[in-house]
């Protein structure tokens, strides 16, 4: 599909260069920006309940105005710049991100996740927008820019519904795009690989004029995560296209995955969708 609207989550704490970066991305694309920069409550460090009374009140109330001041300072940025826009601000119980971010993405087409951001926010924002919304989650590195007008993109396919998705949602960009390798790693002939592993998802996106290549790869005793990765850096992909949560996140982040490596390092910008 053809994003028109990009939701990006943002920590108030440290923004300026993801928020920054989301302009050029929209700008280029000629998006509109929602910005949701959000304050997490700190956890509570008083024992006692006098001094909790009076200082946690303190802490609340430097939160909040820390919070004012990001979205105002936010405002301020791309008030200056030649592109539609939004601001908003929201403070958070940990336990409660997840939702906030969920019901904020209903409205995009796709979640942009900041880079500069506190890893336990981050992980919650991804699995809210993943989870509470249909919308896909962009992810970007931190020494890479993103773009929704890649040139080379890399779809990971398994035959599962997530990837299915994720190819649906990637499917605008891929017509775009100079090339589209469908990776699959250790394929074998199966009811849903078919009997040549990856012809049937390459005949369907060849239909709508997409310029597909099938590349079988053998793991070779590395993760599959691994695999993509490298094949992406081999292609100079700008983007991988996946199927996140496969399994369980209980699963995931008890034994590890694809999605969790793939959340916790990307080497390349990821677009993921569930």
């Amino acid at each position: 599909m053809t994003y028109k609207t990009v939701l990006l989550v943002l920590d108030s704490n440290q923004y300026e260069a993801d928020l920054a970066a989301a302009a050029e991305l929209c700008a280029a694309a000629n998006a509109h920006l929602s910005v949701f920069l959000v304050k997490v409550a700190a956890p509570s460090r008083f024992g006692d309940y006098a001094a909790l009374s009076v200082a946690w009140l303190d802490i609340r109330a430097a939160e909040f105005e820390q919070l004012d001041e990001a979205v105002e300072t936010a405002r301020t940025t791309l008030k200056g710049l030649d592109l539609s826009f939004d601001v908003a601000g929201e403070y958070s119980e940990p336990a409660w991100a997840d939702d906030l971010v969920g019901e904020r993405a209903r409205y995009a087409d796709v979640t942009l996740v900041g880079t500069s951001m506190d890893p336990s926010f981050r992980a919650r924002a991804i699995e809210g927008a993943l989870f509470y919304s249909p919308c896909p989650v962009l992810l970007a590195p931190r020494r890479q820019s993103v773009t929704l007008l890649p040139k080379r993109i890399l779809l990971a396919w398994n035959s599962s519904l997530e990837s299915k998705r994720a190819a649906r949602e990637a499917l605008d960009m891929m017509k775009s795009a100079e090339s589209v390798n469908v990776v699959l790693v250790d394929p074998a002939a199966s009811r849903w690989n078919g009997h040549e592993p990856g012809a049937d998802v390459a005949t369907y996106l060849a239909r709508h004029g997409i310029k597909v290549t099938v590349d079988r790869l053998p793991s070779a005793g590395l993760r599959i995560d691994e695999v993509l990765n490298q094949h992406a850096i081999d292609t100079s992909a700008e983007l991988i296209v996946i199927g996140a949560y496969g399994h369980t996140r209980l699963r995931e982040r008890i034994f590890g995955g694809v999605t969790k490596s793939m959340i916790e390092a990307p080497i390349v910008p990821v677009l993921m969708a569930r």
